[in-house]
C-alpha cells in the first residue's frame, strides 16, 4: 500500500492511509487477532454475522416492497 505526500501535507496523507486501511479491513483483522479465537467461537461469530446480514437484507427488501 502506498500513500503519496503532497506539499508536505502529512495530515492529509495520514487521513488517506487510515481510510485505505479501513476499507481493506485491516483494523477489523487486527482486532480479531488480538486474542486467540477458538474454532467454535469463530463459527458462532460468523453464523451470527450471516444471520444479521440476512435480517438486514430482508428488512431492506420489505421496505422496498411497501
Amino acid at each position: 500500500m502506498q500513500i503519496i505526500v503532497r506539499d508536505n501535507n502529512v495530515d492529509q496523507a495520514l487521513r488517506a492511509l487510515k481510510k485505505k486501511l479501513q476499507r481493506e479491513g485491516v483494523y477489523r483483522e487486527m482486532k480479531l487477532r488480538r486474542h486467540y479465537e477458538k474454532p467454535s467461537e469463530k463459527r458462532a461469530r460468523e453464523r451470527a454475522a450471516a444471520i444479521s446480514r440476512a435480517r438486514k437484507a430482508e428488512r431492506k427488501r420489505a421496505e422496498r416492497d411497501k
